[in-house]
């Protein structure tokens, strides 16, 4: 597997792949990385020639305050889980091959959809991954990119920008990967200490008390969304920051919970904010 740190590097090589009629996939990262990562670098492997992960800490979609630099990083590892899962190339830059001392450009979708759920208490964040996922396509000009349906704000988001903005670049979206509790995969989940590990299952009964709402014909966004945010208060230790029902596509909120209809969640465990979601027909 090639360790590249810079832009050069990427270019270079992924150059020499293409002139062999190569496809190319892109699994974009934050490291520190689990088996909700290790499935998109399978889908990947399983769909494209060559693929390129990135591993790298975006500052610009962290606001002042958040955990940037409590974020966390073990590298070593996050290679040794790539070359088992078959990756090709690691790109590893540094923020300031990222990012020039004067950089002013960002990417940004002006519509509601980045104000809407993890939007209303992260204002920057979208602009910040629009930005460098805008910048990691225009590095590596893959075929097909590859993101986790656990970040489902944001998958809508990259596909809107990916409409507006004409790439050529197919958006891949992969399931969500839970632990046998039914716990979502997530770097964050380190910062859990045993009791906070265990009280964030009530992220997961949650969504499993909608689900069975909606079997049972109950198609009113209100009257789940309400269950929802009851069975989730009853955890001393959950704070929540939104339990909504919103369009899949648009993430604007809707009334009537019809297939394609994402039911989201954000929910604070002590310190530490977790998202988990499902989209009603699935």
């Amino acid at each position: 597997m090639i360790i590249a740190t810079t832009i050069a590097q990427v270019r270079e090589q992924v150059s020499k792949w293409k002139a062999q009629g190569l496809t190319i996939g892109l699994v974009p990262t934050m490291g520190y990385l689990h088996e909700g990562h290790a499935s998109l670098v399978n889908k990947a492997v399983s769909q494209c020639d060559r693929v390129v992960v990135s591993d790298f800490v975006n500052p610009t979609q962290f606001a002042p305050g958040e955990d940037l630099e409590a974020y966390p990083r073990d590298f070593e590892h996050d290679c040794a889980l790539l070359r088992q899962h078959g990756a090709d190339m690691v790109f590893y830059p540094s923020v300031e091959e990222m990012y020039e001392p004067d950089a002013a450009t960002y990417v940004e979708i002006l519509s509601d959809m980045p104000k809407m759920l993890c939007g209303k208490t992260r204002p920057i964040h979208f602009r910040g991954v629009c930005t460098v996922v805008a910048k990691l396509f225009n590095i590596v000009t893959p075929d097909r990119a590859y993101f986790g349906q656990k970040d489902a704000q944001q998958l809508a988001i990259i596909r809107k920008m990916v409409r507006d903005m004409s790439y050529g670049i197919e958006i891949v979206g992969c399931p969500i990967v839970r632990e046998p509790d039914g716990l979502a995969k997530s770097s964050r989940n380190t910062y859990l200490n045993s009791e906070e590990r265990q009280a964030a299952l009530v992220l997961h009964k949650a969504l499993l008390l909608g689900q069975k709402m909606i079997r049972e014909g109950e198609h009113d966004a209100a009257k789940v969304i309400s269950a929802m945010t009851e069975s989730i208060e009853k955890e001393p230790l959950a704070r929540i920051d939104y339990v909504s029902a919103v369009d899949g596509v648009t993430i604007l909120p809707v009334d009537e919970l019809q297939n394609g209809v994402l039911v989201a969640m954000a929910v604070y465990i002590g310190k530490t904010r977790l998202i988990d979601n499902f989209t009603v027909g699935e």
